[in-house]
C-alpha cells in the first residue's frame, strides 16, 4: 500500500577534494614520450624520455629512468637520470641512484653507492664533479 523504498541519489564528489592528496604513479611497465606536468606527488618505476615539472616531490623507483630535465620541489632518486634537475628544496639519491648531468639543489643527501657525474650547484656555488663521482667506499 504505501512506497517504503527510499530512493537514493548518488553522492557526487569533487575531483579536485578526491585527488588532491593522492600520489601520481607510473608503473614499471610504463613508458611515456614527452613532457609530464604534475601539481602533486609522482612516483616514476618506468621510463619518461621527456621533461618533467613537478609541483611536489619526484620518486623515481629502482627501476625507474628519466632522459630529460626535471623541475620539482623535492626528489628521491632511486633510480637513473640523464639530463639537468632542478630541486628547489631538497634532493636524495639512494645507493642505486645514478644521475648524469647537472644538478641545481638547495640541499642533497648521496647515500652510499649512489652515483653522480656532472655539475653540481648548492647554495649559490657551482662545484664541477670529475667524469665519475662515487661516494666513498672504506678500504
Amino acid at each position: 500500500m504505501f512506497n517504503t523504498k527510499k530512493e537514493t541519489t548518488p553522492k557526487i564528489t569533487n575531483s579536485k577534494e578526491s585527488s588532491s592528496s593522492g600520489i601520481n604513479s607510473l608503473g614499471s611497465a610504463t613508458k611515456i614520450i614527452g613532457d609530464l606536468i604534475a601539481d602533486h606527488d609522482i612516483r616514476i618505476d618506468g621510463l619518461l624520455k621527456g621533461n618533467i615539472k613537478c609541483g611536489g616531490k619526484i620518486i623515481l623507483g629502482s627501476k625507474g629512468k628519466i632522459v630529460g630535465e626535471i623541475d620539482c620541489e623535492n626528489a628521491v632518486i632511486e633510480g637513473t637520470i640523464e639530463g639537468v634537475i632542478r630541486v628547489q628544496d631538497s634532493l636524495q639519491v639512494t645507493e642505486t641512484g645514478r644521475i648524469i648531468g647537472d644538478l641545481h639543489c638547495k640541499q642533497m643527501l648521496f647515500h652510499y653507492g649512489a652515483s653522480f657525474t656532472g655539475k653540481c650547484e648548492m647554495g649559490g656555488q657551482t662545484i664541477t664533479a670529475p667524469k665519475s663521482l662515487h661516494t666513498a667506499k672504506s678500504a
